[in-house]
């Protein structure tokens, strides 16, 4: 049967590869790129499909230069004239990271999908099949051209830029805690609810991989943030208490880190709500903001080290990093 549509899935790994192995009682990747595809009832009614295999490994495996070399591929392959979206299997645990990466390097208006499962082909209600199809409805969904890189699980979709995932064993972990989905999916049909109003793009092939990230609590010294200073990183994400505030005795190890030309970008550990210059006192956000650390809007503390990443890939000025992260962020 000859389709219109033609879609490329490249398959990386994760759940929805996995199987139990029965020596050592656990799920291991075993499944097959084909092996999953048949388990699509009808695929073959939808859409033509091109297999492209990269890995098959778990996400923890991903490293940030695994996450370029995906991101390369996508864009190979979005760009030919013949396909009409773009599928990427990949393991949930950091499915979130290799998303936002897409989204914020690759320019298109065809959709681009990314797409996991959170119980493996051994286990009763393997949901592997069922999202791999959502994505399929998707990704020739008319529908779904300039809405960035999404993600389809459990019938919902989602913005790689708001999504994280939120359970450990939900299948409908993957939510957008502060604006909710975009759309689900629906006999076999994309429908959107609302849409975003900015999509920002980072041009650029390189990824910095020595970023580091810390949690704050209660009583947190600097000793942290002076090993990564130390070791070379060359930025920090502080996921920071409330409405953007540090314990004092972090402050001489931001300062440090500023001096020496490595950025501090600062977001909140709340799970939604922006961080802001709201308190003056030591450690407070107006005082952050004045010794020169960078606001990461509501973004978790995962993503905005891979925004980071792209844009120490891109520049090392600090006034330009500043503007890359903080695009959007304030009027």
């Amino acid at each position: 049967m000859s389709n219109k549509n033609k879609v490329a899935i490249i398959f990386t790994g994760g759940t929805i590869s996995m199987k139990i192995d029965p020596r050592i009682h656990a799920a291991i990747p075993a499944l097959t790129s084909e092996e999953i595809i048949s388990m699509v009832t009808n695929i073959e009614n939808f859409s033509e499909i091109e297999v492209i295999n990269y890995a098959n490994i778990p996400s923890p495996h991903i490293t940030p230069s695994m996450m370029m070399e995906i991101a390369n591929l996508v864009k190979k392959t979005i760009a030919r004239e013949d396909i009409t979206g773009v599928i990427v299997t990949h393991g949930t645990d950091t499915l979130e990271e290799t998303a936002y990466l897409l989204d914020l390097i690759i320019k298109t208006d065809k959709p681009i999908v990314v797409v996991g499962a959170m119980r493996n082909s051994s286990e009763l209600g393997y949901d592997g099949s069922s999202n791999l199809s959502a994505a399929l409805c998707t990704a020739i969904s008319s529908r779904a051209k300039n809405k960035g890189v999404l993600v389809v699980m459990n019938n919902e979709v989602n913005a790689a830029s708001e999504v994280t995932k939120t359970n450990t064993l939900s299948l409908d972990t993957f939510k957008s805690p502060e604006f909710g989905s975009l759309g689900i999916v629906d006999n076999d049909e994309v429908i959107f609810y609302r849409d975003m109003i900015s999509h920002q793009f980072i041009d650029t092939n390189i990824i910095e991989e020595k970023v580091g990230l810390i949690k704050c609590v209660p009583g947190i010294e600097s000793d942290i943030l002076d090993f990564y200073i130390d070791s070379g990183y060359k930025g920090i994400v502080i996921e920071a208490l409330g409405r953007g505030n540090l314990p004092p005795k972090m402050v001489p190890g931001v300062k440090r880190a500023i001096n020496k030309n490595i950025p501090v970008v600062m977001i909140s550990r709340c799970p939604t709500g922006r961080v802001l210059d709201s308190y003056g006192y030591e450690g407070g956000g107006k005082h952050l903001r004045e010794l020169g650390v960078i606001f990461g809007g509501n973004l978790p503390g995962q993503k905005i080290r891979i925004k980071l990443m792209l844009a120490l890939g891109l520049t090392n000025n600090m006034n330009e990093i500043k503007e890359i992260i903080e695009q959007n962020l304030f009027i």
